[in-house]
């Protein structure tokens, strides 16, 4: 069952353990605050629609979810008193894979929180943010794509190290064998 969003006295001790642990937070959306950064999903390329909750004793980014570049900018965030279900997730200051997010330019490659907060002059800022479930009858943005599985390919790693190890000896084998020994 989730837990309420970590307060600010909790922000020092959060950590790799808290990664995906199913949340709960109520607040008020901050109209017109949304940032939108590249994702790819199951539904293919399109933006991550991140919007700042205000609780009353802070601020956390919510991921509202995804949408197709066609509804970027048109999905506003709910008016009104509303409770966030999702997961915990930590922020991702690093930007995209060989991309650089530059706030500046308001062009976003992940969901770095600091920089995120910076930007929209948000004071008192969660250090992580909020990715919403799946809520239903919503067309866009579409939450609760959060990838929680990862597909195991060790044993596929395994096998193609070992057969260029074996590889490797055999050619080496042939090679000894066909030179003549000074």
């Amino acid at each position: 069952p989730p837990v309420p969003a970590p307060p600010p006295p909790a922000w020092r001790a959060i950590g790799s353990d808290d990664v995906y642990r199913p949340v709960v937070v109520t607040g008020r959306y901050r109209p017109q605050a949304d940032t939108y950064t590249q994702a790819a999903t199951a539904l293919g390329g399109g933006f991550w629609v991140v919007t700042p909750l205000d609780t009353g004793r802070f601020t956390v980014l919510i991921n509202r979810g995804f949408v197709p570049p066609a509804q970027r900018g048109k999905v506003p965030a709910p008016t009104g008193t509303v409770t966030v279900r999702g997961l915990l997730r930590l922020t991702e200051p690093e930007g995209g894979f060989l991309r650089s997010n530059d706030p500046a330019a308001d062009r976003w490659h992940s969901r770095d929180v600091a920089a995120i907060a910076a930007r929209r002059g948000l004071t008192g800022t969660a250090p992580y943010f909020i990715d919403a479930a799946a809520t239903p009858g919503t067309t866009w943005p579409r939450g609760g794509l959060t990838v929680v599985t990862f597909r195991n390919s060790h044993l596929v790693y395994a096998l193609t190290w070992f057969g260029l190890a074996a590889l490797l000896a055999g050619m080496t084998w042939w090679v000894a064998r066909r030179e003549p020994r000074a």
